[in-house]
């Protein structure tokens, strides 16, 4: 038994159309250069036309988990750490179909403040501040309930407000030793 005959040559076609920048963008915010972006890319729609009778209607959250799943397989083989893109404010802006949040001045100092937090706090935040999904849609990515996804997103909100913020809370805060060297 084959696919539905609305899930043909055609259909793949747009579906490539329509997400494939979505996806490219995804993988920009998350690896190291264009071309394995790129390369990410092909790859979650060799997975889409394999398994084309799976993919819902509403597709980009499916596509996102696709490739969330083939970067998690990557890096277990490479049992080390992705690559981050750094990205300028400058190259941030001139990305293509960049979105009106990325341009905001300040890029920087959020790209910093989330790298200090859990994956999986970057990630719900990605999906729905970058990536533009809703908390249900960011769930299916992730594998969890829309509850689950809501906790989380809201945690990961608050843990990024404490990083951003000049004076972190009483909890964050941690003794510090310090030796003062008269010698210097």
């Amino acid at each position: 038994m084959g696919p539905p005959a609305e899930r043909d040559e055609g259909w793949f076609t747009s579906l490539y159309a329509a997400e494939y920048a979505h996806i490219v963008r995804y993988g920009l915010r998350r690896l190291a250069d264009g071309d394995a972006a790129a390369e990410l890319a092909q790859e979650v729609f060799v997975v889409a036309w394999r398994r084309r009778v799976e993919v819902p209607d509403r597709s980009l959250p499916w596509l996102y988990g696709v490739a969330r799943r083939l970067l998690a397989n990557q890096w277990r083989t490479r049992r080390s750490a992705p690559d981050l893109l750094p990205i300028s404010d400058v190259e941030l802006a001139r990305l293509a179909g960049s979105s009106g949040a990325d341009a905001i001045v300040g890029v920087a100092d959020l790209r910093a403040a989330l790298a200090t937090l859990g994956e999986m706090d970057q990630e719900i935040l990605r999906l729905v501040g970058w990536e533009e999904l809703t908390v249900s849609e960011a769930a299916k990515v992730l594998g969890c309930s829309r509850a689950t996804a809501a906790v989380r997103l809201h945690r990961a909100r608050r843990r990024l407000v404490e990083a951003m913020s000049d004076r972190p809370t009483q909890s964050r805060r941690r003794p510090v030793l310090v030796t003062i060297r008269e010698d210097l």
